[in-house]
């Protein structure tokens, strides 16, 4: 299964409870964090709440 590089871009200041725990539940800490998932359909759909904060990234396996 391919793998996805995730970047927090912007900041979580003023967000909504909702999307600051789906960015945790990402591994995502700071600004400018990365961590690298499967792309499962789970991860998927959190990428998708928070596509607004984040980069994503396929990389090769």
């Amino acid at each position: 299964m391919a793998k996805v590089k995730i970047t927090l871009t912007k900041s979580l200041i003023g967000r909504p409870e909702i999307q600051r725990a789906t960015v945790k539940a990402l591994g995502l800490g700071k600004t400018n964090s990365s961590v690298v998932h499967e792309a499962t359909p789970a991860i998927q759909g959190m990428i998708k709440k928070v596509e607004h904060l984040v980069t994503v990234e396929e990389t090769q396996d």
